[in-house]
């Protein structure tokens, strides 16, 4: 039975561990290590590689290129046959090289376990490897050690732990060994604990392990992971239900061409190659080839923009996206500590610039000022930047990119003194003496000197420092504290913790000597107070314009952080995520709530504050239950599990995880969250073409088959000879359709609503297009045949000029059509017709490919063609462009006869 060891004193934790501060010995070790096992994860389930492998040919479309590719043999189309082969093999390799790279998540997860722990055995304290240690044993920490196991401390001094990796905390947490924490607090606020995995950042500590292996909190995350189920995504169940369809279809009616040609007089042996030459050129068997194609080159123009894609498939999960479940800390935020306000001598000063940059003013009332020329301020900045034991430097190899070694709000301060011009405080300053921070005292101070004047520069908790001030800077001059100063001061404390900044106060403590300094009981009282300084973890500048890009295209922000409500609430407001009427959830609550009540509120919820890696999960969960197609963006352990199971995971490729790294989808390399917004752009743009070629492809399937299926039925000659039918396949889906996958997109991408994750391929009047495009190439392909061969003077009764017309025009039809597929709404008049330059090449190369079969005569001769003059290419192409131009001008005018909007400007969805 898990127990809350944060809620109980350390000594009765020893006496339910049957442990003692000597630690164990080492036949209680052999016993332990026999009931809990070794302090390692657990590994995940494991198949074979060759299983594997072989799993990637299961698919139903890959059955249908391995069918095809035993047809083009037997026809002895061994190019065609070989290509399908190599596309076979290419998708195979993919699969499972994308499979194989997902199971490295619990590899990586298992990184983050330290390798080895000082821990006391027998009375005497000795270093092992991590796996080693069982609950009850007694481990050391100290600053740079990474956790090995979860547990209590049982005594520490001035011990900070880096825990944003598991709770998303922005800052080092300070821990106590002596802390009461309710039973029913989340992690982020179990101030006597430490976990698997997380980082001392100083201090030390005397800790009880109380959970090892799987049952710490980061093996309950690998169990998690374990448990998240990966989904098909929208475009691998269309393209799984699109297959069936268009096989049957495909071999019915070729089945149908074959029977009705044999009992209208034509040969079975002509009629049966003419059938499977249709079935090949009907049955889209390039087409995972060009989804392929299409997903790569998206993947190649996501990278130039700074996204990574892990999960080829996944791209496209993108489009469809209705919301972004995105982590605080360092996704929306820069995961830099920054000064914002400062309050001193009862003046509010404003300090710009973010980040670790000094690059910013003061503001007084609107207008810079020279904070080093005020007293009050400038004691205040000098404070923060020589009780300080942080280190701020330029990065190597540049010239302007800055870092801070140490604590984030020490490096905030440096940040602000090398903004007010207070470059080199040690100059100034010598540094004589430290009282470091404590968690019970809740300041640090160190004693300086300064000519021949001796100071205690103090700073900390404002309600702590403020209690033991007696004086304060007014007007350049220590003042005696009375009642309304300390309320004004208590007032400006306030109003800065509504604005969900973290405060520090700020004083000092004159000293005729460091001997007198050293001489007190208490050094830190009777101080005289000097001001607060107000930070936060700041919005990025370009967060703000691609949430408002994600509003328009439908999309929802939802935050989701382990910091504090206020904090996350203030950040949501800043960034337009909360809007009016929305709601925010705190951890707590998430508890209290049954899977259904919480499905009942996440459509108004956008901040989750104070939340574990189950309430991640159990939130992703819910918004899928609720139809939502999430993406969840994060970067640390916590955000491993509902990476996986959101539908599109993403994870931060500067400062994430490993774990969260390998659990994603999509690796943003720069950590921007306006990233996100380019690779839903991308997704959209590929899905879209994906559907351009599909419908391309389908509605010239369409066109062929109609073609042979109508004249066989009127009992017609064949008006495509089976080598004619496959060239106009070759010529016409190859280059063409793949040049529609590198199809810019189209500039009102970002204004339209996300697709319904479950529509179908021939949604939204996407099947009328395709027939109505494939009828009125079929019918005008026979026409052109039935006039050469009935009632053109000039070729009358010519079976093979007929056929070569019929040849012409349905292939002529088709390169038209290609241009009107460019547009998903708009026909052919819409698009820049030079927009797509890999489009007019790819045409031009496939027309002087079909060209070929007609005016070299050797080749003509396999093809049985003949070379057409000029009044028989102005018959072809006038038919060819009917059936685009036609429809294309009826929609043209059907919406310009279509009532403009208000003007009040209600979007068109």
């Amino acid at each position: 039975m898990e127990k809350n060891w944060h809620s109980l004193a350390v000594k009765d934790c020893f006496s339910l561990l049957e442990s003692s501060p000597a630690g164990l010995t080492d036949e209680q070790v052999q016993e332990r290590r026999a009931t809990y096992g070794l302090n390692q994860l657990a590994d995940g389930k494991k198949v074979s590689l060759l299983t594997v492998f072989f799993n990637q040919f299961r698919d139903f479309m890959i059955v249908v290129l391995i069918a095809a590719t035993l047809v083009s043999g037997l026809l002895g189309e061994y190019t065609d046959a070989i290509t399908i082969i190599a596309i076979i093999i290419l998708n195979g390799v993919l699969g499972f090289v994308q499979e194989v790279r997902a199971e490295r998540s619990l590899s990586a997860l298992k990184e983050l376990t330290a390798p080895m722990a000082r821990v006391r055995r027998n009375g005497q304290v000795v270093q092992l490897p991590a796996k080693e240690l069982v609950p009850g044993d007694v481990i050391l920490l100290e600053g740079g050690d990474r956790v090995p196991a979860d547990g209590r401390v049982a005594s520490a001094m001035g011990l900070d732990v880096e825990e944003s990796a598991l709770t998303g905390e922005s800052v080092p947490v300070s821990k106590q060994a002596n802390a009461y924490v309710d039973p029913v607090s989340n992690l982020g606020d179990r101030i006597n604990m430490v976990y698997m995995g997380t980082m001392v950042t100083r201090g030390k500590a005397e800790v009880l392990v109380t959970e090892t292996g799987m049952q710490t909190e980061m093996g309950k995350i690998a169990d998690l992971m374990e448990q998240s189920e990966e989904a098909l995504t929208p475009l691998q169940q269309r393209l799984d239900q699109l297959g069936k369809v268009l096989v049957w279809l495909a071999l019915g009616i070729t089945l149908l061409v074959v029977v009705a040609g044999v009992l209208h007089g034509h040969k079975l042996y002509e009629m049966f190659l003419a059938g499977v030459s249709l079935a090949v050129a009907a049955i889209p068997e390039g087409l995972p080839a060009i989804v392929t194609i299409a997903l790569a080159l998206g993947v190649q123009r996501m990278i130039r923009r700074n996204a990574i894609v892990r999960k080829l498939p996944s791209v496209e999960t993108l489009g469809c996206a209705t919301v972004i479940c995105s982590d605080k800390t360092g996704t929306l935020t820069q995961n830099r500590m920054t000064v914002q306000r400062v309050w001193a001598d009862g003046d509010w000063y404003r300090v710009s610039g973010s980040g670790y940059d000094p690059i910013g003013d003061f503001v007084f009332d609107d207008h810079p000022i020279q904070p080093l020329r005020r007293p009050a301020l400038k004691t205040l900045i000098e404070i923060g930047a020589v009780c300080n034991n942080a280190v701020m430097k330029l990065v190597e190899g540049t010239e302007n990119e800055w870092q801070v070694q140490g604590d984030p709000t020490e490096g905030a301060l440096l940040v602000m003194a090398k903004k007010a011009g207070l470059d080199d405080p040690d100059a100034e300053f010598e540094r004589i003496d430290e009282l470091p921070f404590d968690s019970d005292r809740k300041l640090m101070s160190v004693l300086v000197r300064r000519g021949d004047e001796w100071f205690l520069f103090v700073k900390g908790a404002p309600d702590v420092l403020l209690e033991r001030s007696t004086l304060v800077v007014s007007s350049g001059k220590e003042v005696p504290m009375s009642s309304g100063i300390r309320k004004r001061i208590l007032d400006a404390n306030q109003q800065m913790a509504h604005a969900a900044l973290r405060n520090l106060a700020f004083g000092y403590r004159k000293f005729p000597s460091p001997e007198a300094a050293r001489a007190e009981r208490d050094p830190e009282r009777d101080l005289v107070f000097v001001g607060l300084a107000g930070m936060m973890d700041p919005p990025r500048e370009e967060v703000f314009d691609a949430i408002e890009t994600c509003h328009r295209a439908g999309i929802r922000t939802v935050m989701i952080t382990g910091d504090h409500p206020e904090t996350a609430i203030a950040i949501a407001k800043q960034l337009n995520i909360l809007p009016e009427g929305g709601t925010a959830l705190t951890g707590a609550q998430l508890e209290q709530m049954s899977e259904e009540e919480l499905a009942a509120r996440v459509q108004e919820t956008f901040v989750y504050a104070r939340v574990t890696p189950e309430h991640k999960l159990k939130i992703v969960r819910a918004l899928q239950a609720r139809g939502e197609v999430v993406a969840m963006t994060g970067d640390g352990v916590n955000d491993a599990p509902a990476i996986k199971q959101a539908d599109i995971g993403i994870s931060m490729g500067m400062t994430g995880t490993d774990v969260a790294k390998e659990a994603s989808a999509l690796v943003l390399a720069d950590d921007n969250f306006a990233t996100i917004v380019a690779a839903v752009e991308e997704g959209r743009g590929i899905y879209d073409n994906i559907k351009k070629f599909i419908r391309y492809l389908l509605a010239s399937n369409v066109g062929e088959i109609l073609t042979m299926f109508v004249a066989m039925l009127a009992g017609l000659p064949l008006p495509l000879l089976p080598i004619q039918i496959l060239w106009v396949n070759l010529v016409t889906d190859g280059l063409p359709a793949i040049a529609l996958g590198v199809d810019p997109a189209e500039k009102d991408m970002m204004d339209r609503p996300p697709r319904n994750v479950n529509e179908g391929i021939f949604a939204r009047g996407f099947a009328l297009k395709i027939m109505s495009r494939g009828v009125l190439i079929g019918f005008v392909t026979l026409a052109v045949f039935v006039w050469s061969l009935k009632l053109n003077p000039a070729s009358l009764g010519d079976l093979g000029k007929a056929q070569t017309m019929a040849y012409a025009t349905l292939t002529m039809a088709q390169f038209i059509l290609v241009f009107d597929c460019r547009s998903v709404d708009g026909g052919i008049f819409k698009r820049n017709f030079f927009e797509n330059k890999w489009l007019l090449l790819a045409v031009g190369s496939s027309v002087a490919l079909f060209l070929l079969t007609m005016y070299i005569p050797s080749i003509a001769a396999v093809f049985k063609t003949v070379a057409l003059g000029g009044r028989d290419w102005l018959v072809v192409l006038i038919a060819a462009a009917i059936p685009t131009f036609t429809l294309s001008l009826r929609r043209a005018g059907r919406k310009a006869l279509r009532p403009r909007p208000a003007a009040r400007g209600i979007p068109i969805r």
